[in-house]
């Protein structure tokens, strides 16, 4: 893959799951450069449509590029999923789909802070006006509190020496450039991975906490419910094991009737259903996909189908 491209991930198998008809209404809550709604697009009929969110300013710009009256882009963060909807009047979509973590020219375009293998400023959000950024949340969190981050959302096991090396450090200087915090890392870290960068979790742990992507994720899982048609699919593809335990768990749930009282005389017909059905098992990349774009290794697709069921 070229640097700065972004090959969608999954996308033969994300659309399949999808089971698109040509006159539904779907959601890319992630679009990213695009490449999975052009594909959706493409099997849409006059009558249909497509609803894209993103919260990075770049990917809705490159969105706002595509003339197609069945397509409009918001620049929300997933989260506000629902928020965007009712905005342009939709009430139920047949499909929706979340691509997780960065996008490739997010982590090629070395100004925005996010990989090791450029000395940038240390920045990290997907929207770079809004919350603080890395620098700044380095500059201000305790060493508990920069230990956490790393010990939890990058499950690094070496977080305790990587916060006390940070914190000693920025007593005497600044924290604020990629290079910076990448060879604080090296130094506190003892011992080598093979292929593996020593910074890799520590700059994977400190963009998901600064972006907050593992509660927008939360925070969208259970609008999707509603907001899907029956027979509608929900298509959640991710890279990290944290956010695939989150989804894994919540469609889980989703998948599960309510417990009745125990022996309460309830016909097999007039038992509650669950709000959704699982589709399938989890699906990873092919070798071949992974050949042409190594970032799709690490990616995890799940499906579930909204039920008959009444769960408004």
């Amino acid at each position: 893959m070229i640097s700065g491209e972004h090959a969608a991930v999954l996308a033969q198998e994300a659309l399949a799951s999808l089971n698109i008809r040509d006159d539904g209404i779907y959601v890319d809550c992630t679009f990213g450069r695009g490449g999975h709604s052009r594909l959706i697009l493409e099997r849409l009929g006059p009558a249909g449509r497509l609803v894209a969110l993103d919260r990075d300013p770049e990917a809705v710009s490159a969105g706002r590029a595509i003339a197609d009256k069945r397509f409009s882009i918001y620049h929300n963060p997933f989260s506000q999923l629902a928020h965007c909807l009712g905005e342009c009047g939709v009430s139920q979509v047949d499909g929706i789909l979340l691509d997780l973590g960065v996008s490739s020219p997010q982590l090629d375009d070395g100004q925005r802070g996010f990989s090791f293998r450029f000395d940038a400023p240390l920045d990290m959000r997907m929207d770079p006006h809004h919350g603080m950024s890395a620098a700044q949340w380095l500059a201000v969190a305790s060493e508990a509190e920069i230990r956490e981050v790393i010990k939890n959302h990058g499950e690094e096991r070496f977080a305790r020496q990587i916060a006390a090396a940070i914190v000693s450090t920025r007593l005497h200087t600044e924290v604020t450039t990629t290079r910076q915090l990448s060879a604080i890392v090296a130094a506190a870290v003892p011992i080598r991975e093979p292929r593996q960068d020593p910074a890799t979790r520590t700059f994977q742990a400190i963009r998901i906490h600064v972006n907050q992507e593992l509660d927008e994720l939360a925070i969208v899982l259970p609008q999707c419910v509603p907001l899907l048609k029956p027979n509608g699919r929900l298509v959640v593809i991710s890279f990290h094991s944290l956010e695939d335990r989150i989804v894994k768990r919540f469609m889980r749930s989703q998948a599960q009737p309510n417990i009745l009282p125990a022996r309460l005389p309830v016909r097999a017909r007039d038992l509650p259903q669950p709000c959704m059905h699982l589709v399938g098992r989890a699906q990873r990349a092919s070798a071949a996909e992974i050949h042409h774009n190594p970032r799709a290794r690490s990616a995890v697709m799940r499906v579930a189908e909204r039920s008959q069921a009444d769960c408004a």
